[in-house]
């Protein structure tokens, strides 16, 4: 599919109206624009072509998807809501007082109704899928984006201090409060416009966060649930965010049972370089009483550190890749290694920045600085730079693919990259009976797609083995348990 004109009615001039009075609207909208050669791939990375309107059932109303322009060089989607009020005062939306649905402008800001928006129109870019194309996904690519009317109880200062840390120039204009009567001053709202090169799914789930958070108010019941849903979204950025206790608070309405523990997890991550994409699994569901048993002396993963720096050490590899590097908690140790060439690789730009800035690479001596190299890339394509290496590492990361992209991935390194020495580390599935915090059948990570027992690990060993041509040493990692083994399995393959 190769996204066509936009079709005459997505030209149509019923845009969305703003009354100047406290910048209520009569519709929400959201537009997203890419520039530069090949625009309009947008229609492939949202999965809306821009030949035509497609409209969308929402709880609240119905949303709409139009391109008011697709050109060579410059592509805009739209996204429109329109809320059914309605709807919301049957359903005891209103509010806490007898006149809400008379005065209240829940239904018209661009709050926690486009965020749901958000999610439901664009749940696969907003989950970094893109089958036709999937390197775009993958790819920082510039956008620009404009919501006309944003609730910001903070004022335009909050908003740039929300964005800004994500890599965004931010303009938040104030709205006044009526024009003819400047003397009133501003509103509470602000049109929103923020341009930044990041990946699709990054920026949209940036903005499934945020944009409630300004507003400090969700128009639906909030439990425990939410904190599942914060900790997916802020993957990657929340962690490292300067605001980040405001922005968990209000996602989470102030509500001390949920922001608590959704606290607990977000600083159980190594403030000077936790693996992005592995929570310590003494923290697994967000439990304190579980971080405390395991934390007792030394952190499990330090002792996953530990073991594969040591295990690098005695494979005698001068070159060395660290693939799913996250933000460098084990580049930081290898570059002290005395190597000649030390590579990180993640598909995560923000994870690759974080990893700049913890290895403080604009710092570092030229000749030290030379040695290493940070790679946006991901496990699943094919990829001729990372050929000709002594070693690799893929700490926590293959439970994170699905069986399909696992093997594609198992290809590429052992395969095609062939490095003499691959060193894999993955939760042992036994040993989650030993934290009563975790629910039976339940992974350590939400992001995880299976954990292994020691058996199926093992067999996975040995099938690699078969193919490739290597042979594997298994190895436990943390405290041995006799019936279960060790939270953490590692095996070291060499060719």
């Amino acid at each position: 599919m190769h996204p066509p004109e936009p079709a005459a009615e997505a030209r149509r001039s019923d845009t969305p109206r703003a009354t100047s009075a406290g910048g209520i609207v009569d519709r929400l909208l959201l537009t997203l624009t890419l520039t530069g050669p090949g625009a309009t791939d947008l229609g492939y990375l949202l999965h809306k072509h821009p030949d035509r309107v497609q409209e969308f059932s929402l709880p609240f109303g119905k949303a709409q998807v139009f391109y008011p322009e697709a050109e060579p060089e410059r592509c805009t989607a739209a996204l429109m809501l329109e809320i059914d009020p309605v709807g919301l005062v049957r359903r005891g939306a209103g509010g806490g007082f007898a006149l809400a649905e008379y005065v209240n402008d829940r239904p018209y800001v661009a709050s926690s109704f486009l965020a749901v928006g958000i999610v439901s129109v664009f749940k696969s870019a907003l989950a970094g899928n893109c089958k036709p194309r999937p390197e775009l996904a993958a790819t920082a690519l510039p956008f620009e984006v404009e919501v006309p009317v944003v609730p910001a109880r903070g004022g335009a200062d909050l908003v740039r201090r929300l964005l800004e840390p994500l890599g965004y120039a931010v303009d938040a204009t104030p709205i006044p409060l009526d024009p003819q009567y400047p003397e009133w001053g501003n509103s509470r709202y602000v049109a929103l416009k923020l341009a930044g090169t990041v990946r699709l799914a990054e920026l949209l789930s940036h903005l499934y966060v945020l944009l409630p958070v300004l507003d400090d108010e969700k128009h639906y019941w909030v439990d425990d649930t939410e904190i599942e849903k914060l900790m997916r979204r802020g993957e990657g950025w929340l962690p490292d965010h300067p605001e980040r206790e405001l922005i968990v608070k209000r996602y989470l309405k102030h509500q001390a049972s949920l922001y608590a523990p959704a606290t607990a997890q977000l600083q159980a991550l190594d403030a000077e370089g936790a693996d992005d994409d592995a929570v310590d699994e003494s923290t697994a569901d967000g439990v304190e009483a579980a971080e405390a048993n395991l934390e007792g002396s030394v952190l499990l993963r330090d002792q996953r550190l530990d073991a594969v720096e040591a295990a690098v050490k005695a494979s005698g590899a001068r070159r060395v890749l660290d693939l799913g590097c996250g933000p460098g908690a084990l580049l930081r140790r290898l570059i002290r290694g005395g190597y000649e060439s030390v590579v990180g690789v993640d598909v995560s730009i923000r994870a690759l920045e974080l990893a700049a800035r913890r290895l403080k690479l604009d710092l570092l001596p030229d000749e030290q600085r030379a040695r290493i190299t940070l790679l946006h890339g991901a496990l699943t394509y094919r990829d001729e730079r990372l050929a000709g290496y002594d070693a690799a590492v893929l700490q926590e990361v293959i439970e994170h693919l699905d069986e399909p992209r696992l093997a594609v991935a198992e290809q590429n390194v052992f395969g095609t990259a062939r490095p003499g020495t691959v060193i894999v580390t993955t939760p042992n599935a036994e040993y989650n009976v030993m934290w009563p915090s975790l629910p039976a059948g339940a992974f350590r990570h939400r992001d995880h797609r299976f954990e292994w027992t020691r058996e199926e690990f093992q067999a996975w060993g040995a099938r690699v083995c078969e193919r490739h041509g290597y042979r594997v040493d298994y190895r436990p990692i943390g405290p041995l348990d006799e019936t279960v083994g060790s939270p953490t399995q590692m095996a070291v393959f060499t060719r």
